[in-house]
């Protein structure tokens, strides 16, 4: 009688190399491993105390921000399941721009209390099932919390209340002054309807030196470089944008020319000085004493252009190139030569400015609302200047966000304590299985309050209690964590409505639809069979000196 060998269930079936975990290993445990890995990493950096992060990145660029969207785009997050709440988070930055902490930690945490319920025998689908119902519920009892609302979004105040939270979560203690800046740079280029408001249209630019409150609202473009020739300064002038370099034309193919004497020689350098001067000139009768120049100028063409008494600046990058044709109204020419007048745009001021010893060009429209903005900001490090500008970021796309709707509800944790005792009561009423899911869905929400508190360095079941006992009364339902600690009538909590701490309804709704999403999409994986990588052997490590063969 032969002996059979066990071997591993699907050996025949895929090829070499493939990785297969099932539920019998309890994939689905493993899953919500990773992802609460992850969570985790992230979980720290929520709300105005989270901790920054120094994330090294593989071109070694060092990234220092508490903002879990730039966090885990610099992560490489490799594990499929895990990449799942990447994704959810990396969706809702493009949809809101702001919460995607909250997805990520909310879905870890909905995760989390599965884990319990698998633990005592429920079956992941009716988890499933149980979340889908519960957040229906969710997302109406939201919509009752409602308690304020931007009513005019063109006065600077009522933006600034949406603004200001936003802000606070990223930069505590700086908020104010953000919020200020963010909601003077909106209301410079704030379309007459506002739904047509473009996020594009506000730029930072970020000057080393000096401190946070030095920084400004410039109505135009600002551009971190001065002009090339030796006009810095220009009024009322027409401008042409060249796309293409401005230099002694190049020709297409190899062409020889066959020179006899040192005189055909000069003559020859002589016919292209002219044609270029005669290009430059013109360019300057044609009225434009503005050049914007995408690509290189040639030093002789730079001459001509000083002569002429014509403001050069180059713009490298195309992106900012377009921006400044919509602000001055130009279509960028690929050939040199004299516009046409529709081809020409206009500007009122162009000069250059020296803030904190780097000079600056100011491309300004005086009159008309300006097509564009750009807030200065300053700082000391090139790390800070670049969170301030993931909050400046972030407070520009609530606006957007409130463009859409204007509903706020109370922020520091009090929403999340609402939803808690409402959908736990839901799930009270649930009969069945499902009720164990639905309970603990609402507990997965308490995450929220808890982290707001820890960071804080609060106790954090102290402040909870407290939150629990002060939302059981109906009446003070708008009470959250007060991170300051104590303001003494109740340490750890405070009224969010007094305090005018408010967070978007629309954001809030969104991070809860994609967490439960992903937690669930995670829920429903039973097994996962991994190929081996393409590709064959690695390539062996750069030899250091290998430039010396």
């Amino acid at each position: 009688m032969s002996l059979k060998i066990p071997s591993a269930p699907g050996t025949g079936l895929f090829k070499q190399g493939y990785q297969n975990y099932t539920s019998e290993d309890g994939a689905v445990i493993r899953n919500i491993d990773a992802c609460q890995a992850i969570a985790s990493t992230v979980r720290t950096s929520l709300g105005p105390c989270g901790r920054n992060k120094i994330v090294i990145n593989h071109l070694q660029k060092m990234i220092l921000t508490s903002d879990a969207a730039t966090i885990l785009r610099e992560l490489d997050v490799v594990h499929p399941a895990a990449k799942l709440l990447v994704m959810a988070s990396q969706q809702q930055e493009a949809e809101m721009g702001d919460a995607t902490n909250m997805v990520i930690i909310l879905a870890g945490e909905m995760l989390k209390m599965a884990e319990g319920l698998i633990r005592i025998g429920l079956h992941p689908s009716d988890i499933v099932a149980g979340y889908e119902k519960a957040q229906d519920f969710a997302l109406k009892a939201l919509e009752e919390l409602v308690i304020d609302k931007v009513t005019d979004i063109r006065s600077e105040e009522e933006l600034s209340k949406a603004i200001k939270t936003v802000v606070a979560s990223k930069q505590l203690g700086n908020e104010d002054l953000l919020s200020k800046l963010v909601a003077q740079a909106v209301l410079a280029v704030l379309p007459k309807n506002p739904i047509n408001f473009n996020v594009d249209n506000i730029r930072v630019v970020k000057i080393m030196g000096s401190a946070l409150s030095e920084s400004r609202v410039v109505k135009g473009m600002v551009f971190p470089n001065s002009p090339a020739g030796s006009v810095k300064r220009a009024t009322q002038a027409k401008v042409v944008v060249f796309s293409c370099p401005i230099d002694i034309s190049q020709t297409e193919t190899k062409g020889t020319v066959l020179l006899h004497n040192a005189k055909e020689m000069l003559d020859f350098t002589k016919g292209e000085e002219t044609q270029l001067e005669k290009a430059i000139k013109e360019i300057h009768d044609s009225g434009v004493r503005v050049v914007v120049a995408g690509s290189s100028v040639g030093e002789l063409a730079l001459h001509y252009l000083n002569r002429f008494g014509i403001l050069v600046i180059k713009v490298l990058s195309k992106f900012e190139l377009r921006r400044l044709c919509r602000v001055v109204g130009a279509t960028p020419l690929a050939r040199l030569g004299a516009p046409m007048p529709d081809e020409m745009g206009k500007i009122d001021v162009v000069e250059t400015e020296e803030i904190g010893g780097d000079r600056v060009t100011v491309f300004r429209q005086e009159n008309e609302v300006t097509k564009t903005a750009t807030i200065v900001i300053r700082g000391a490090t090139q790390n800070h200047l670049d969170d301030l500008e993931r909050a400046v970021d972030d407070g520009v796309n609530v606006v957007k966000a409130i463009t859409r709707d204007a509903r706020l509800v109370p922020g520091a944790g009090a929403t999340e304590m609402q939803l808690i005792s409402r959908i736990v009561a839901q799930g009270e009423k649930t009969p069945g299985l499902l009720q164990h899911s639905i309970k603990k869905y609402g507990e997965a929400f308490e995450v929220i309050p808890r982290t707001l508190a820890e960071s804080a360095g609060l106790d954090a079941t102290e402040v909870l209690a407290k939150l629990y006992g002060q939302h059981h009364k109906k009446d003070n339902w708008t009470a959250g964590v007060n991170i300051e600690g104590d303001d003494g009538s109740s340490p750890g909590t405070l009224d969010t409505k007094e305090h005018g701490i408010l967070d978007l309804y629309v954001a809030k709704s969104w991070a809860i639809k994609l967490a439960t999403e992903a937690a669930r999409t995670v829920l429903s994986v039973d097994q996962i069979i991994v190929a081996r990588q393409a590709g064959g052997p690695k390539p062996p490590a750069p030899n250091p000196n290998w430039d010396e063969d």
